[in-house]
């Protein structure tokens, strides 16, 4: 992220007004009064959101819906990304940001094979347009079900996973269910948030730091190892990799 300094750089030409009849693009006041503040600690979700709508609103017809494809295709969208130094495969989880917060309503769809995700806004009239995507009423494609919800006793991983880095395949479910049952929730709570002081928004980030610290020991916290309770970090699907680890 840019400094206030790198962002008032008194080299670039100044703006200079809005014509005369601009295009506007319209924003419910709530968005300010209700979501805004949710978005102040994050300006590139906030920038996307913003974009979002304004992709939003120059679709005609319904159902009225963005892609992830089409966004990222935006020039404007591109020259803010790299202004604000993201890289472009990202961006889905800086958009998880507006769905987590309910501005934005995601859908995925499946044609010829290729997998494509669809945002609606949450607002009446596109809430029945995703509806009738849903209920085939609108052909888009196959609908993609999102992954089933995670038990009580595992969602505390789970929300970790999708508040840093996104939405949560097969595949990670499964290596997520697998690291609850190695390590501590301390360990993991510590983790997710050591990976995104970093901004190292990946599970295998994450995944590192809890290997080093079943060998070195936690550093966030002064922590005596329990020897006899050092087994069971060895018994799962880690296991191999750690011992070869502390053998080498």
């Amino acid at each position: 992220m840019r400094s206030t300094s790198d962002r008032l750089d008194s080299t670039q030409p100044k703006f200079s007004g809005f014509p005369a009849n601009a295009e506007a693009t319209a924003i419910p006041k709530v968005f300010f009064t209700d979501l805004l503040p949710k978005l102040a600690d994050d300006v590139v979700a906030l920038g996307l959101t913003l974009y979002a709508f304004k992709a939003l609103q120059s679709k005609r017809g319904s159902p009225r819906y963005i892609t992830l494809h089409e966004l990222l295709a935006d020039s404007a969208v591109a020259a803010f990304l790299a202004g604000a130094g993201v890289e472009m495969a990202k961006v889905l989880n800086e958009l998880q940001r507006a769905v987590d917060l309910g501005i934005l309503l995601p859908l995925t769809v499946e044609r010829q094979g290729e997998r494509h995700e669809l945002y609606f806004l949450n607002a009446p009239a596109d809430r029945r347009g995703m509806e009738a995507v849903r209920s085939g009423s609108v052909d888009l494609g196959r609908i993609v079900q999102a992954p089933r919800a995670q038990s009580a006793e595992r969602s505390t991983i789970f929300s970790l996973y999708e508040a840093l880095i996104g939405s949560i395949s097969p595949l990670i479910a499964d290596e997520l269910t697998e690291a609850e049952r190695l390590y501590p929730a301390e360990w993991l709570d510590a983790a997710f948030r050591e990976a995104a002081a970093q901004n190292a928004r990946s599970w295998r980030y994450v995944s590192r730091i809890l290997e080093r610290w079943t060998i070195e020991g936690p550093n966030y916290a002064t922590t005596e190892r329990d020897p006899a309770g050092d087994g069971r970090y060895f018994d799962g699907k880690y296991g191999r990799i750690l011992k070869r680890r502390l053998d080498a």
